[in-house]
């Protein structure tokens, strides 16, 4: 009887791990490239977290995974095709940004929103944060600062503190 109850466990286990890591991998494996219009992704893919203008076209956000480490954006047109997919959270797309140039606004369409947002009131930035794997490997996690104007004058990379072990926190 026991040993019947253990291999229960274990195979609910199992099977609770498999959908868990197939639940995660989902959004990986999805072909936005052979669908065709935004009915066809918001079918595929679900509602959007976020929706952006951008001139005559639009962007279409999806936060992913532990901490929303992945975003994604699809470009559609003004007649409802889609244009571009991509990962947005990686070194190249921060790279856009511009120290004194990018608002707010132009950052929401490059990286989309932030996982969380801090204001420092003793230096008078908001902090932006948005977590990420650095080269698809290192938990990492790009700030992005802005002034009471809402113009970008930091950024500022490094380990995601909530992913080191506990005696190497500095919080």
């Amino acid at each position: 009887m026991k040993t019947l109850k253990m291999n229960t466990m274990i195979r609910l286990a199992a099977i609770s791990l498999v959908a868990v890591l197939s639940s995660c991998a989902s959004w990986r494996s999805v072909d936005v490239a052979a669908l065709q219009t935004e009915s066809e992704v918001t079918t595929r893919l679900g509602n959007p977290t976020h929706v952006y203008q951008d001139g005559a076209t639009h962007l279409l956000e999806y936060m992913h995974g532990r901490r929303a480490q992945a975003t994604h954006m699809v470009r559609v047109a003004a007649d409802g095709k889609v244009i571009s997919y991509e990962q947005v959270l990686t070194e190249q797309k921060f790279a856009e940004i511009k120290l004194g140039v990018s608002d707010k606004a132009a950052v929401l369409k490059i990286l989309g929103a932030p996982y969380e947002h801090v204001y420092y009131s003793r230096v008078g930035l908001e902090a932006w944060s948005y977590p990420y794997k650095e080269s698809g490997v290192w938990n990492s996690l790009m700030a992005v600062y802005f002034d009471q104007d809402g113009i970008v004058r930091k950024l500022e990379n490094g380990p995601d503190p909530v992913f080191e072990p506990r005696e190497h926190r500095r919080f």
